[in-house]
């Protein structure tokens, strides 16, 4: 194999699950750009149709599809489960918010028929994630379809099966030759893909990666960027009555995905009643299953994506305690494999943490002594994807919803919580103002208003000689 080939292999058994070559950007391109007239020609109703048959081929293909994710990600099959189903759900979803946030509306002004309608762009890269490898570029992908796009996809390197397998749903649902292109590859390629004749790309990943992207595409304005990325996310427990409950909660927020998810909790922040709340939750993660994906009983969570992360995890758990960090339960490793447990770290004491994105199974516990220092604790970010806030009552919630900054505000629910028929994004170094889920539909997509009538008429009133 040459040096630009790609190798997948399953994190916990170390097979290999896909390998091939590098793809050719340029190629890809060119095929999405020849493409792009016919496609933008066809009618809405056409390409929902479309759209329609990939959603029927991945309920066909649901079993093998969460399979080959479990295996390429390690997580659990029944989490890959939902995330195929979350694949074909988005189908209907999009439709919807299509037709609610870039559908034609007419009026009249002055007596003028007035109407507005949405153009594509053109020809749109997607860069999509490791962790939810089919469910977030698809979020991308299925609303810039439907806009009247071409795409030219290229998936994480880390998941190239799962790309491919999703590419090879749109061929089997008939999609026109070109209408959406595959292009495999690593960091090299996402770059040049970012610097190719696109009209925008649209990215899931990591904040660093979407900072470089900005800063690749700060000289071309008329190129849409649209960015998705993570969090230093807060979660403040605060007169919570049921610390059971509360405990699942927190839990949920900070562990589901192996923590692999940009909207998990990351920092927990207690008042009050923390004693207690953390008795409840160092229970419940002594108590979670931590394993493959098939295996039996089902695990909570699995491996993150591969050692490197696992290194990475680890080496931050290490610097926290170094620097006074109190272990509550450790990030242990099982043996080479990155299988990790929950780690759960006091860092209250710990003087100029780093406002950095763990991603993965690491939750750090702050201490405050009144509900001013947990909002200035949860504000203490450049971040603002997600906050949660467990506990209290609607007049507490209400001062915590409009002075925390973030773009997923949730009350007694996990921070990951997310609906795809509401908007998804974040401020500050989570995203651009380029929400997606349910308003994708305001990116791949221009507006375009016009004043028309049916035949010419006009008079000048002013200005002119006799």
């Amino acid at each position: 194999m040459s040096g630009s080939d790609l190798i997948s292999l399953d994190p916990c058994t170390g097979e290999t699950v896909w390998e091939g070559p590098a793809g050719d950007v340029a190629a890809a391109v060119a095929a999405a750009r020849a493409a792009f007239p016919a496609w933008a020609r066809t009618s809405l109703d056409e390409r929902i149709a479309h759209v329609r048959a990939f959603q029927k081929v991945v309920q066909d293909r649901a079993e093998p599809f969460a399979r080959l994710i479990a295996r390429e990600t390690g997580k659990p099959f029944w989490e890959t489960k939902t995330e195929v189903a979350s694949v074909a759900a988005k189908v209907d979803i999009s439709i919807q918010a299509q037709a609610e946030r870039a559908g034609q509306r007419t009026g009249e002004v002055g007596g003028v028929r007035q109407t507005l309608r949405h153009k594509p762009h053109g020809v749109l890269g997607v860069l999509g994630p490791y962790n939810f490898p089919a469910h977030l570029p698809n979020g991308h992908i299925v609303p810039a379809l439907l806009a009247g796009n071409t795409v030219v996809f290229k998936p994480s390197e880390l998941t190239p099966a799962v790309g491919a397998f999703m590419i090879d749903c749109w061929v089997a649902s008939g999609l026109p030759e070109g209408v959406i292109t595959l292009v495999q590859g690593g960091g090299d390629t996402g770059r040049a893909l970012a610097g190719a004749d696109l009209d925008g790309l649209l990215f899931t990943g990591s904040p660093h990666t979407g900072a470089a992207l900005a800063r690749q595409f700060a000289e071309t304005p008329h190129r849409i960027l649209a960015l998705e990325m993570g969090g230093n996310n807060p979660l403040i427990v605060w007169d919570a009555g049921d610390l059971d409950a509360a405990a699942a909660l927190i839990v949920q927020s900070a562990y589901l995905s192996a923590g692999q998810r940009c909207t998990g909790a990351r920092r927990l922040i207690l008042g009050p009643d923390g004693d207690a709340v953390l008795d409840r939750v160092t229970a419940l993660i002594d108590r979670i299953i931590v394993g493959a994906p098939f295996d039996e009983p089902q695990p909570f969570m699995g491996p993150v994506i591969d050692g490197r992360a696992a290194d990475r995890l680890q080496a931050g758990f290490s610097d926290l305690i170094s620097r006074g960090g109190e272990v509550l339960r450790p990030l242990f490793r099982h043996d080479q494999r990155p299988l990790l447990t929950p780690g759960l770290i006091d860092v209250t004491r710990v003087a100029g943490r780093a406002d950095e994105e763990f991603f993965g199974p690491l939750l750090q516990v702050i201490r405050v002594p009144d509900f001013d220092a947990a909002i200035a604790e949860a504000n203490a970010t450049r971040f603002g994807l997600s906050a949660g806030l467990i506990g209290g009552d609607a007049a507490l919630y209400d001062r915590f919803w409009h002075e925390t900054r973030a773009g997923v505000v949730n009350w007694n629910r996990p921070t990951n919580g997310a609906a795809s028929n509401a908007p998804f994004g974040g401020v500050g170094l989570s995203g651009n103002h380029r929400p997606s889920a349910y308003y994708a539909a305001d990116y791949v997509a221009f507006p375009v208003a016009s004043l028309e009538a049916d035949a010419a008429a006009g008079t000048i009133a002013t200005g002119l000689r006799g």
